[in-house]
């Protein structure tokens, strides 16, 4: 993620001039040229504990100090004294199947909101204290509430954004406005497509006018009959291999998430993004603490920690997701802030949906459906490999031999 802006927040307040300087600013504790932090909370009282936490995240989804961006979880080490194991997951389907297996144990996990609500379900996820995170008072209150958290006990909000369509302008004649593009025979081997379950199926549901919430397991069916169709089409299945491939000019278009799109399309100009006339998946991923944490005050401090401004605005700055934290919103660049892309209109928003947690029968059919065309993709991708690499050694031997031909007549 390499979305850079004019000026980093940090050096925006040393140049205030005293007399503008907010009431405020003399209680923070400025931790280096980037990161001010609230003056009023024990950053330290861990300090000397020796505590490791383990934040688990998706890929390429906070502000890491590559690229000249600022390092956010350095910053916390240096004020805290608590140190940072920072892994990564490419999907909320491998975040879950990681926390099942119990192979590995987390203190603060990046859910997004349909997977928050089946973990609270499973008793997976550990109630929040928010006396150790009293910046949930930054958070818009139109991104608290939801129904998969209705009281916010378990979840803290991270970045919110949509899925849209991302198309090389190059390879497509005319912008697609339609889900069904992803369907186009004519860009047969240049489409990319999700690589889980949820994503997928909700695209192929909002083409064929339902819901991307399944009511049934008969639904289910039907709609993963028409991901079944499409394979011919789907050049691959990705996630974060999206980036190479869509910046690299390998793939015409792809359905990703608006955040993401913003990167590719600054990283490749040929790259335009559009929102389907048919609706679009609204997510909002989560910062949480798993049940097993055994470090869970030091846990609360981190997620307090992401909801400062100053965190907040470099994360949202170098990902270009879109911030839930009101003071971050407001100190954005205007081609950020009012980007339809990242903050898209009535229009999109209408017409867009939340994943909600589906009933296990529901779920389980989703899981197995998508399991089954994902094997058989597989194994007719293996033939076609094997039947690819017969032709072209039968066309090399026949080109030896013509050669070969030719010499003896020359020869001859």
């Amino acid at each position: 993620m390499k979305l850079k802006r004019v000026c980093a927040l940090g050096a925006a307040f040393l140049l205030l001039p005293v007399c503008a300087m907010p009431a405020f600013a003399a209680e923070e504790i400025v931790v280096n040229e980037d990161i001010s932090v609230s003056g009023d909370y024990d950053w330290t009282r861990f300090a000397n504990d020796n505590i490791t936490l383990n934040v688990y995240n998706w890929g390429l989804y906070i502000s890491d100090g590559s690229d000249d961006s600022v390092d956010v979880v350095s910053a916390f080490e240096e004020l805290t004294g608590i140190k940072v194991n920072y892994t990564t997951f490419d999907s909320n389907e491998s975040l879950y199947a990681k926390m099942k297996s119990g192979g590995a144990s987390y203190d603060v996990i990046f859910p997004s909101d349909y997977m928050v609500g089946k973990l609270i379900q499973e008793g997976m996820l550990a109630p929040l204290d928010y006396d150790n995170i009293p910046n949930i008072s930054a958070i818009g209150e139109e991104y608290l509430g939801w129904d998969f958290d209705p009281d916010n006990a378990y979840s803290v909000p991270y970045m919110w954004g949509t899925t849209g369509l991302i198309y090389n302008t190059t390879m497509v004649d005319e912008a697609p406005t339609s889900w069904s593009a992803l369907w186009d025979v004519q860009y047969a081997g240049n489409v990319l497509m999700f690589n889980n379950s949820r994503d997928a199926y909700a695209i192929a549901a909002k083409r064929a006018g339902l819901s991307l919430n399944p009511s049934s397991v008969e639904e289910v069916d039907q709609v993963m009959k028409d991901l079944q169709d499409q394979k011919s089409i789907v050049q691959a299945y990705v996630m974060d291999e999206i980036f190479d491939k869509m910046e690299g000019g390998e793939a015409a278009m792809a359905p990703y998430y608006a955040g993401d799109a913003l990167t590719m399309i600054e990283d490749n100009p040929d790259l335009a993004f559009v929102h389907p006339e048919e609706g679009v998946n609204f997510f909002v991923d989560s910062m949480c603490i798993p049940a097993t944490s055994k470090n869970k005050e030091a846990a609360e401090m981190f997620i307090n920690y992401m909801c400062e401004t100053s965190v907040g605005y470099a994360n949202c700055d170098y990902i270009g997701y879109s911030t839930p934290i009101t003071a971050v919103w407001e100190l954005l660049d205007d081609d950020l802030k009012y980007s339809p892309i990242a903050y898209p209109g009535e229009d999109v928003m209408s017409k867009a949906e939340v994943f909600v947690t589906l009933p296990d029968d529901v779920n389980a059919e989703m899981d197995s459906q998508w399991s089954q065309m994902k094997s058989y993709d597989e194994s007719g991708g293996s033939w076609m490999v094997v039947i690819f690499l017969l032709g072209a050694v039968a066309l090399s031997g026949f080109n030896i031999w013509r050669k070969l031909r030719k010499k003896m007549r020359d020869n001859y």
